[in-house]
Formats: C-alpha cells, sequence, structure tokens
C-alpha cells in the first residue's frame, strides 16, 4: 500500500472544517488543516498536500486564490479545490482544479479530492 494522499483543508468556519476533515480522514486521507490564510501558507512552504481544498473568501489578507497560487509556486502539480459560497471574482479556471458551490455536502469535498489527486502516486520520501 502506497503512502497516504495528503489533503490540506483550508476553511474558517469550524464546523464545516471539523466535517470535512473527518469524511477525509476516513476515507483514508492524510488531512491537515488550517482556518486562515496565513496558516496555509505556513503549511504549504513545508510543501505537506498533495490536494489543497481551500474556501475562496478567508479572514484576514490572504484569500484562497492566493493559497492556490503561492502553494503552486512550491509544488506547480498541486491540484485545488475551491469552495465558495459567494466569490467577489470570476473563478480563475487552473489546470487541475475544480470548483465546489457551497453549501455542500462532506462527500462531495471527497469525491472531488478523489477526482483530482484521490489516485495520485505520491512519491516516498
Amino acid at each position: 500500500m502506497g503512502t497516504p494522499v495528503r489533503v490540506l483543508v483550508v476553511e474558517d468556519d469550524s464546523l464545516v472544517r471539523e466535517l470535512v476533515v473527518e469524511a477525509l480522514r476516513e476515507a483514508g486521507y492524510h488531512v491537515f488543516h488550517a482556518s486562515t490564510g496565513e496558516e496555509a501558507l505556513a503549511w504549504c512552504r513545508r510543501q505537506v498536500a498533495d490536494v489543497l481544498v481551500t474556501d475562496i473568501r478567508l479572514p484576514g489578507d490572504i484569500d484562497g486564490w492566493q493559497i492556490a497560487e503561492h502553494c503552486r509556486q512550491q509544488d506547480p502539480e498541486l491540484q485545488v479545490v475551491y469552495a465558495t459560497g459567494f466569490s467577489p471574482v470570476e473563478p480563475r479556471p487552473v489546470r487541475g482544479s475544480l470548483s465546489l458551490q457551497k453549501p455542500y455536502h462532506p462527500e462531495e469535498v471527497v469525491r472531488a479530492v478523489k477526482k483530482l489527486g484521490g489516485e495520485r502516486q505520491v512519491p516516498s520520501r
């Protein structure tokens, strides 16, 4: 059995974050989580994720688009699932990304991760 796919979940709503993290862990993923863009960037600097699941609107100065852009500078192959209930800007379609509309069921996130990166072979470190 290979290394579990690592997923970084960025969501400021603690209940939503908890439900998504639990669903992904039950599906066999190794999950890290953050509630702000700043926390997410700290994880990205360590290159811990194979798939990023991020809310677009977050508290603070860093939104989900910026998190993905910064993380992809470290790992251009990073797969991204964007989640939003409202976005003031047009989506920026990026190869290797999907968008989910809130509210969503946590299983929708699991399906999106599986579709994007869940079958990705993770190199041993």
